[in-house]
């Protein structure tokens, strides 16, 4: 996860904000490879106005990437797939434009 977390241009990084990065064994539905929890870049108007605001979360989950892999080098490109769909979603982006940019 780290690797794939190290592929994003540091400009990107750099502008995620209050997001926390989690791995777990396996989410709901058990075959789900992440999610993302939290309010997007582009909905957050009045985000944390008025007191504290838990992190968004990025949720990786373990058992259910490695089921889905053939081998660890396909299981290192699924990683970095999971991971660049959930940071889209914390900027905004949604399941429709990813499939129309090819990271579906």
């Amino acid at each position: 996860m780290a690797e794939a977390l190290d592929t994003l241009p540091p400009e990107l990084a750099y502008l995620m904000d209050n997001v926390a990065v989690l791995v777990a064994d396996r989410g709901d539905p058990p075959d789900v490879l992440g999610l993302y929890e939290g309010i997007p870049l582009t909905e957050r108007d009045e985000y944390g106005a008025g007191g504290f605001t838990m992190p968004d979360s990025i949720h990786l989950y373990r058992l259910a990437l490695c089921e889905f892999c053939e081998d660890e080098e396909h299981l290192s490109e699924e990683v970095l797939i999971t991971v660049v769909h959930e940071v889209a979603h914390h900027f905004g982006i949604d399941d429709d434009r990813l499939t129309e940019l090819g990271w579906d």
